[in-house]
């Protein structure tokens, strides 16, 4: 009797991953995206203020960086941003911080994107070269290549987070900073809400709409996890007032930030549960004396630095030499 060959299985190494957010699909939006160039470019508006806001931060690292990395580049907004004239308010003789970079590597997974504004001016104000690759989570590059990483508005789609920071921690020099801004937490708080409560009257069910994204007491941990020193997180939310939901999601579509979670329901939501939605933010969330709706877009901004010698150390616990009591005036914590 001939016996039936041995099944094989395919086992998978090292920590599974749990993957959240569909690449692919991401990727196809992107593409979407830029290939409206009017509309995409008129939607920047939040990705260049952060990116702005993102690299005032290097107003405080006073040194000339050869190389540096923007990590998901989207359309070069934090090249744009570097170029800014007089980017130190306090100081209107500040030159733009791109005379202080050699070299600018913008990696992305969209070509399309990347290459969006490929003639703009800013082009000619730095050494800037655009690198397309498959994946964020995969960085094509040798351990110690770059002098910083930044990185605006794009590792909030990454499925593998302290991955790909001990990836950076690893291209980086020694004492070399990373500085990244990413949605978290209660981004989008308003719609999310009126979304589930317009599904649950009409549908008697809830499905997700938005991503589900990280909240600022993780990063910091994350980083650390990653290799991280001298850590800086902080959080911010930027409010933008929209005529209607509708307008909204229009926005979030031509910027690619639509919902790419992996499982998500097919199809576009229905008009009943949209028109539901609408009703439903406008009695939630709208002020008083607004006109149009708030939209809460909560910016998680962080620093970290690679281990390096002669880097600053934080004192070690129980060094101090003045009491919180005195400082307090000689008061208790009650």
């Amino acid at each position: 009797m001939r016996l039936p060959p041995l099944r094989r299985f395919a086992t998978q190494t090292g920590n599974p991953v749990w993957e959240v957010f569909n690449r692919r699909v991401k990727h196809l939006q992107k593409d979407r995206a830029a290939r409206h160039v009017v509309q995409s470019r008129q939607t920047d508006y939040l990705k260049d203020e952060v990116a702005l806001r993102l690299c005032e931060r290097l107003l405080d690292i006073k040194r000339h960086f050869p190389r540096v990395l923007d990590l998901g580049a989207n359309s070069c907004n934090i090249a744009r941003a570097l170029t800014t004239p007089n980017p130190d308010p306090d100081d209107p003789t500040t030159p733009p911080l791109s005379s202080r970079i050699s070299q600018l590597t913008c990696v992305d997974t969209s070509h399309a994107l990347l290459h969006r504004d490929a003639d703009q001016p800013f082009n000619d104000d730095l050494a800037l070269e655009r690198h397309v690759i498959p994946d964020l989570e995969s960085l094509p590059y040798e351990p110690e290549s770059f002098n910083a990483v930044l990185s605006s508005l794009a590792i909030h789609w990454v499925n593998d987070l302290p991955s790909l920071l001990a990836q950076v921690n690893s291209i980086l020099k020694p004492d070399s900073p990373f500085l990244a801004a990413m949605f978290g937490g209660d981004t989008l708080f308003e719609l999310r809400s009126s979304l589930q409560l317009a599904e649950l009257e009409r549908r008697g069910g809830v499905s997700p709409h938005v991503s589900p994204l990280a909240d600022v007491r993780d990063v910091g941990g994350l980083l650390n996890k990653a290799g991280f020193k001298l850590l800086t997180v902080d959080v911010e939310d930027i409010v933008v007032e929209y005529p209607d939901t509708f307008a909204l999601m229009q926005d979030l579509q031509a910027m690619g930030e639509s919902s790419a979670i992996l499982h998500r329901e097919p199809g576009p939501i229905s008009r009943d549960v949209l028109l539901a939605s609408d009703a439903i933010y406008r009695q939630l969330h709208q002020e008083e004396s607004a006109r149009g709706l708030p939209a809460t877009f909560r910016l998680i901004y962080m620093i970290g630095w690679k281990e390096g010698e002669g880097q600053t150390q934080p004192l070690t616990r129980g060094s101090g030499e003045m009491n919180l009591k005195d400082l307090l005036g000689g008061g208790d914590f009650k």
